[in-house]
């Protein structure tokens, strides 16, 4: 079966867009142009912001019914993004939270897209089952 390697974010300006994530990822993207930027992240995995103005067929759903997720090593990095995402203005939907996979938060991007940045307890895998 092929493997999912890219996601494209449904935006009103791709530009715009484009520099939200640069600053937040910490790189250019390869492609940048009025309707479509993206961005390769060193594990490979791409990310394409696409004007849902131009894309073809129409998108029907705008930002929030999905997440673009963050893993990090410790529950301290999670708050420490926290602080740094909250002082570069991010809207946060949900403040640092311990919960039962382990401590999270979620950010918005300018579009709505939900960005969750998480840290796994001791007794959970990245798939999601118990240790």
């Amino acid at each position: 079966m092929a493997t999912p390697n890219f996601v494209i974010l449904y935006v009103d300006q791709p530009l715009r867009s484009g520099a939200f994530y640069s600053a937040l990822l910490g790189r250019e993207p390869v492609e940048s142009a009025p309707t479509f930027v993206l961005f390769v992240l060193d594990n490979g995995f791409k990310l394409g912001l696409w004007s849902r103005h131009t894309v073809v067929p129409a998108a029907a759903a705008s930002g929030g019914g999905a997440e673009i997720v963050f893993a990090l090593e410790t529950p301290e990095a999670v708050d420490a993004t926290h602080a740094d995402w909250s002082g570069r203005g991010l809207k946060i939907l949900q403040t640092p939270t311990d919960m039962d996979f382990g401590r999270t938060f979620v950010a918005l991007d300018p579009d709505n897209h939900r960005l969750r940045v998480y840290w796994l307890s001791d007794g959970q895998q990245a798939n999601g089952e118990r240790k």
